[in-house]
Formats: structure tokens, sequence, C-alpha cells
């Protein structure tokens, strides 16, 4: 089982020094990827609900810090060699895609084909609002920025006349390090599970019925002729958190979860210092493993 830290951009790691040591600590942990996540603004008074928590609400106040995700990536990839740099998620719908495509490639051709670019349609209307990014049709759009991402990536002159965006012979450089990058999609709606199986290359179901939506997103891969076994499952497990993380690793495989997620804020009160935070990692890391 692989393992990915997620909302790694957050609390003490946020900050630069936070940063300098999580990377490499989480790298020398044996911990397969790092997963940042992204609010370009936060309303004050949101009224949206927070799909991921009882309460409603996001985490954090107005005055948590969360870096770009793809910048604060990039800072990481510079001082790490091997671990996988992912956001999770991206909020797509909300970004140009032209921009995000060629940052996605250059963070990809920097660090040598370690970026995974996982993208979610956003849950927060407030914030679409106040960037003045229409909330309604959001998924449809994101289809359609996806497609565009891909052929930027991968062609030498674009043209593309879609519903959202339009190009002609436009050229996008440089090429990501492996011709193209990763699209992992974000979610837990039926919707998600249809985007991952038949566009995605990996699902990142962050909530309700785990095993039934990695199957849908299979069987929705399958129905579109693509073969299912080839998307890449990434998956938290509230166990992990518990007494037997372990264990919690072990259902997760025995769901076909390729990757678990872990908290990054289970390290908060090991981020003093390198030493003290590699060991909190390494420790972690061997439990669950064996």
């Amino acid at each position: 089982m692989k393992l990915g830290l997620i909302f790694a951009n957050t609390g003490p790691f946020a900050s630069g020094d936070g940063a300098r040591m999580l990377g490499p600590a989480a790298e020398a942990a044996g911990f397969d990827s790092v997963w940042t996540v992204e609010h370009v603004l936060y309303p004050e008074g949101y009224t949206s609900t927070y799909p991921y928590a009882p309460s409603g609400k996001m985490p954090g106040t107005a005055e948590s810090p969360i870096p770009d995700p793809l910048i604060w990536l990039t800072y990481v990839g510079a001082m790490t060699r091997t671990i996988q740099l992912a956001t999770g998620i991206l909020i797509l719908p909300q970004r140009n895609p032209a921009i995000t495509a060629k940052a996605a490639a250059t963070l990809d051709q920097l660090t040598a084909g370690r970026h995974i670019l996982g993208i979610g349609v956003g849950w927060l209307e407030e914030e679409f609002d106040a960037l003045g990014v229409p909330f309604a049709g959001r998924g449809d759009r994101t289809d359609e920025y996806i497609g565009v991402m891909r052929k930027l990536w991968t062609e030498d002159l674009v043209t593309h006349a879609g519903e959202h965006v339009q190009y002609t012979n436009v050229a996008c450089n440089p090429k990501p390090f492996r011709g193209t990058v990763p699209v992992h999609i974000g979610g837990h709606s039926k919707r998600s599970a249809r985007r991952a199986g038949e566009i995605g290359d990996g699902f990142l179901p962050g909530d309700g019925n785990i095993p039934e939506l990695m199957d849908m997103a299979r069987q929705y891969g399958a129905d579109a002729g693509r073969d299912p076994e080839a998307l890449e499952m990434t998956a938290p497990h509230p166990g992990l958190f518990g007494d037997d993380p372990a264990g919690a690793v072990e259902e997760l495989a025995s769901w076909g979860v390729h990757q678990a997620f872990v908290p990054a804020f289970l390290f908060y009160n090991a981020a003093s210092d390198l030493d003290s935070l590699t060991e909190a990692m390494s420790a972690f890391s061997s439990g669950v493993r064996g």
C-alpha cells in the first residue's frame, strides 16, 4: 500500500520552514506522495455546506494560510528527489485551463515527472462568486478543461472549439516530462465517479461509501471502453487516526485502494525539527506497513 500525505500545505507545513522539513521528512520516511489543498479565497460567513465534516464547515479560519498548491509543490519538489507531488485537490473550474496546463507541465518538467494533478469541481459557492466564476455548470466546464489541458500537453498546435474554450493553432510549452500529466478526480458523488471512470487517470473519493464509489468508477470506465483496473484509487480511512492504523490500511487494500491518504495533522506536533518529524513519520509508515 502506498502512502500519500494529504493536506500537506496546511498548519505548520504552510510556511517555508515547515515545507522545507515536510518534503525531505516524508521522502525519508517512505511516503510515496504529498497532496495539497486549495482555496484561493476564504469568504467570511459563508453558508455553503462543506461536505467532509458534520459541522458543514471546513477546518481552519479566515486567518489560516493555504499556500497556492502548485507553487508550494514546486518549492517542495526542489528539495526532494523521488516523492510524487500532487494536488488534492485543485479547484479546476475556477482556473484558466491554459494557465493551469502551463503551470502543471512546468512543475512536471522541473521535477522529472513527479506531478499528479488532482482536481475537483469545488463546493464553496461564495468563493466562485468572489472570483467572478459561475458556480452553475462547473462540472461541464471541468470536463472540457481536462480535455483542453491534455491537448495542450500532447499536441504541438492546438485548435479547440468548445462551449467554454476556443483556440486556433496555439502552442503551449514546455510539455510535461512524461508527455502528459496524470489527472486524478476528487469527489464523493456519482458524477465524480463517472468523471473518474470515463476521463480520469485516478479517483480520489473523499467521503461516502468509498468501495461503492470506486466500483461505480470502474464500471463507468469499462462502459467507456477503458481498462477499469488502470484507474489508480487513493482514499482515506477514519481508522488511520485510531488505535489500529495497520488494520485500516488492510481494509483499504481489500477495497482495491492503491494508496492511503494520511492526514498531515497527525504530524503537526512533531514539526519542531527535521529529525523529530522524520522519526514520527517513519514510525507511522513502518507501523502500517509492517
